[in-house]
């Protein structure tokens, strides 16, 4: 019986010595494949340059051949379906293939590697890769740790009406804006003279903090400072702090031969003084032309609408018209001429602006019907309607013989 007992525990011994050892082998192959574990672009069989469709596509064809309930049986394709998993969640994320491709396996590993892994220290080293990588494209923050740029000073607009000759000849007029410029007590810093602005304690003159939330970092304007990197202990008196102060300037400003109603002219930094010596914004000069007693425009070419005397349309003669220079010109009116008759003046429009090309004048006439007839006018024209025949006026005779035509074909 002693001998029985010792050869059974002799057995369960073997038993549980083999199993503990099948289980160390197991663990210790264990530790060897995760160090040795299998790139994520050669588990999906791709380059690291490929595209997400050409991700998902591989994913799709891969997780279908080795899916489990296509293999019962086989155990390495249940392996093989895990790995494709979770190569295809880690590519798929834009922000986790990014960690991947600069730090490999070790960016979601939570042992050894854990300072790699998904916390602060992690969302931070994202944050810096993706100001390297996209930092030139995106305008990223580069210089995070250097002192913001001083607040840029707005842009105003100044609405400045003009004569039609004033935008063909061009001159030079004279304006008064309102407007922030640079404290000169100050010279724009903000402080008392003879004292500086002091760097935020908040931000460390960076103007911006940082506050970690899981896998992202969120960065937003210093709170204190207000994005400005510094702060005022004593702020000059006279611009209390601002940096700038409000007052009328003369300003001059060209205006170019050619413009049109609605042409803007930017003048750089003569807008708004920025804040605390920040650079001072623009000031944009809006033009509208006053409407002209005799002319329109229609981009380069001037159009004028002259009266005529009716006995001048039916015998012809000359006109002397008025032109955008300023001077005068003769028109002959051919005899015969009606209402809307245009004639052409060539190069006596606009100028077009920086241009040496110029537009043309257009004069149309208007015949005018008499009034207020003498008796002695009267029966001229009288004796002139019984002189008349058809050829006389021919539009009106054709056009009444035509209606008599029509009343006669419809009473038919």
């Amino acid at each position: 019986m002693r001998d029985k007992a010792a050869s059974a525990f002799s057995s369960r011994a073997k038993i549980a010595i083999s199993k503990s050892w099948d289980e160390h082998v197991a663990e210790t192959e264990g530790h060897a494949l995760n160090m040795t574990k299998r790139c994520y672009y050669e588990t999906l069989g791709l380059v690291r340059e490929a595209a997400e469709p050409e991700i998902k596509s591989a994913y799709r064809r891969l997780a279908k051949e080795c899916h489990p309930d296509r293999n019962p049986d086989d155990t390495r394709a249940e392996v093989r379906f895990k790995e494709v998993s979770e190569a295809y969640e880690v590519l798929k994320d834009p922000q986790k293939r990014a960690a991947y491709d600069h730090f490999g396996h070790a960016a979601f590993d939570g042992g050894a590697g854990g300072s790699r892994g998904f916390g602060p220290d992690f969302a931070s080293s994202m944050s810096d890769i993706f100001d390297d990588l996209f930092g030139e494209f995106i305008g990223g923050r580069r210089g995070h740790r250097q002192r913001t740029s001083r607040e840029r000073g707005a842009d105003l607009r100044y609405n400045l009406e003009i004569s039609l000759s004033d935008a063909f000849e061009g001159r030079t007029a004279q304006i008064l804006v309102p407007t922030s410029v640079s404290c000169e007590t100050c010279s724009g810093s903000g402080a008392r003279e003879g004292t500086k602005p002091a760097t935020c304690t908040t931000c460390g003159g960076h103007g911006k903090v940082r506050a970690s939330q899981g896998f992202f970092t969120i960065e937003r304007t210093c709170p204190t400072c207000q994005g400005r990197g510094d702060t005022i202990e004593d702020p000059c008196p006279k611009c209390s702090g601002a940096g700038r102060t409000t007052k009328e300037r003369t300003l001059s400003v060209n205006i170019p031969p050619g413009v049109e109603d609605g042409t803007r002219i930017r003048l750089a930094g003569e807008g708004e003084a920025g804040l605390r010596g920040g650079p001072a914004g623009d000031l944009y000069i809006f033009l509208s032309i006053k409407l002209h007693e005799f002319f329109q425009r229609d981009g380069a070419d001037i159009f004028c609408r002259v009266p005529i005397a009716m006995t001048t349309a039916a015998l012809g003669g000359e006109i002397e018209v008025p032109t955008v220079n300023g001077t005068a010109t003769r028109v002959k009116v051919p005899e015969g001429s009606e209402s809307g008759k245009q004639f052409r003046l060539k190069g006596k429009g606009m100028p077009v602006l920086r241009s040496k090309v110029t537009g043309d004048m257009y004069i149309q006439v208007e015949v005018e019907t008499p009034k207020k007839l003498t008796r002695r006018q009267r029966e001229l024209l009288e004796e002139f309607e019984r002189e008349s025949h058809k050829d006389t006026s021919p539009a009106s005779a054709g056009f009444f013989a035509r209606v008599k035509d029509f009343f006669e074909g419809k009473s038919g």
